[in-house]
């Protein structure tokens, strides 16, 4: 048992530091309850406090991460995989695979395009980001896009990192001109991109007010935007505007440049629900996605954080 002098916070980050390093290990909710100290119903309690996270489900989430990015990057057996990420038959490993994206690891292996990773969540010694609500929630996945098509409107706009932003006026201006004069179809997601194609060296660009062309049944007389195929790191966020910055200024200085990942030009997205929650009115719900590709040199992610 842990000391009682420990926070709740630091006994978790000891769980999941544990958790991260014996994936290929059986993992119970009793061992690891006695590992932070608690009982097994307070430990599933904490835990989903602190990770938005079931322990059952944030284990598996890591060991079929961990088995896509070994099936995509190793030509390792397909067995060998699945025993080294801790199923304890091809079988098992399979129908829990088909379950979580929707193809066997065969067909994944084939695609060779990276979708629904998810990244352990950090632990020291990156530091959390500052959110108001539990820091832990942030959990950055890796998804693969095609290329698809966008109508809208467009403007340029000042980046926050330009000497003179403007974007916290003109995007809301854009939105509401776009909607002013047209019936934006319901229960479709809002889209917002921003085109970084280019080395934005005044940190101007051009920013889309747009839906999915393909989620628009009578396409309005709007400007069309193609978005190239990418691979994206996904940062969801809920909070307060002000608190977004801070995200993703966490993300780039400190999640990224250890991720295994970098940072590559292309088009960024903000992807907004459809029908936001009205009891979050003082909040905003996205999911920024950033362009990235594996960084050359160096391990990817499933690797490197996990193993």
């Amino acid at each position: 048992m842990v000391p009682d002098t420990q926070t709740p916070q630091s006994r978790i980050e000891q769980v999941l530091r544990f958790i991260h390093s014996h994936l290929d290990q059986p993992l119970t909710v009793a061992s690891l309850a006695t590992l932070g100290g608690w009982s097994r119903w307070q430990f599933q309690r904490v835990f989903a406090a602190h990770t938005g996270s079931s322990v059952a489900h944030y284990i598996r989430e890591l060991r079929l991460s961990k088995a896509a990015e070994q099936l995509l990057c190793t030509g390792d057996r397909q067995l060998d995989i699945a025993l080294a990420c801790g199923f304890e038959s091809d079988i098992s490993f399979s129908r829990s695979f088909r379950q979580y994206f929707g193809c066997s690891p065969g067909q994944y292996r084939k695609r060779g395009v990276r979708c629904h990773l998810r990244a352990p969540i950090p632990v020291e010694p990156l530091p959390a980001p500052p959110l108001h609500q539990n820091p832990y929630r942030t959990r950055i996945r890796v998804e693969s896009r095609p290329a698809f098509d966008v109508v809208g409107m467009s403007c340029h706009i000042h980046g926050i990192y330009s000497p003179t932003p403007d974007f916290a006026q003109r995007i809301p201006d854009l939105w509401q001109r776009l909607g002013a004069s047209h019936s934006l179809p319901k229960d479709v997601a809002r889209m917002g991109v921003m085109d970084v194609s280019g080395d934005a060296g005044d940190h101007c660009f051009p920013y889309w007010a747009c839906i999915e062309a393909s989620a628009w049944q009578q396409l309005p007389d709007l400007p069309r935007l193609t978005v190239p195929a990418q691979e994206y790191a996904v940062v969801p966020f809920q909070g307060p505007l002000t608190d977004l910055e801070k995200t993703l200024s966490w993300f780039l200085s400190d999640w990224l440049p250890a991720s295994g990942y970098q940072g590559c030009y292309g088009f960024d997205l903000e992807i907004y629900p459809a029908r936001p929650d009205p009891e979050l009115a003082d909040e905003i719900t996205v999911e920024y996605w950033v362009p990235i590709r594996p960084a050359e040199g160096k391990t990817l992610p499933m690797h490197q954080m996990v193993k």
